[in-house]
């Protein structure tokens, strides 16, 4: 007789994004990410966090990278933190909205569950451009019927002192607002996950 043994695996959250993610201008332990997995040691939670977010990337770029980061970490989470560098570059929007579709896709045909963040762009880009692209968010968001964390910067954005020189990346005093942020829609998603 053969006993087969079989192992939990530690499910893993993949975090994709850009340079509000790689904690840019700041110490990587204090950005969101590193706080995230401290919060998810601290509740008892077995989720490992992999950071595959890189200054400057675009959802081209995340379309790119996403593969070989599925293959190599077989995630059970993946969270879609990216756009805002399409928007800066003025990218037509019809390709932004492209790419986080085909980056959803990408990420639930690998079996995961997968987590879109709204991005939005500053008012200097004009009424008519930043309103649809905070639109996309929704509409892809209801279309692919995945979690959408509401503006990743509420609470953040508009306090100059948890926001560095360019006005653009949070300090390390905004980093825990953007864990609080988060927090809510991914938790909602693990317990869910621990209940099947």
């Amino acid at each position: 007789m053969t006993t087969t043994l079989s192992y939990a695996r530690t499910p893993v959250i993949l975090i994709l994004g850009d340079s509000l993610s790689a904690a840019h201008g700041i110490d990587q332990r204090h950005g969101w990410v590193s706080l995230l997995q401290q919060r998810l040691e601290q509740g008892g939670y077995p989720h490992q966090v992999v950071n595959a977010s890189i200054s400057g990337d675009t959802t081209r770029g995340g379309l790119e990278r996403l593969p070989p980061a599925l293959a190599q970490f077989t995630p059970d989470i993946l969270v879609i933190e990216l756009g805002a560098n399409d928007g800066l570059r003025g990218q037509p929007l019809d390709q932004t909205r492209n790419n986080l579709k085909a980056l959803i896709e990408t990420g639930r045909s690998a079996g995961c569950q997968v987590v879109l963040m709204e991005m939005r762009l500053p008012p200097n880009f004009g009424r008519p451009y930043t309103e649809k692209f905070r639109q996309i968010y929704h509409d892809l968001a209801d279309e692919e019927r995945v979690p959408l964390v509401p503006f990743f910067l509420k609470g953040v954005a508009d306090r100059l002192e948890w926001m560095q020189e360019d006005r653009l990346h949070p300090n390390g005093d905004g980093q825990p607002r953007m864990l609080e942020n988060v927090w809510p829609v991914l938790e909602r998603i693990m317990v869910a996950g621990s209940a099947i």
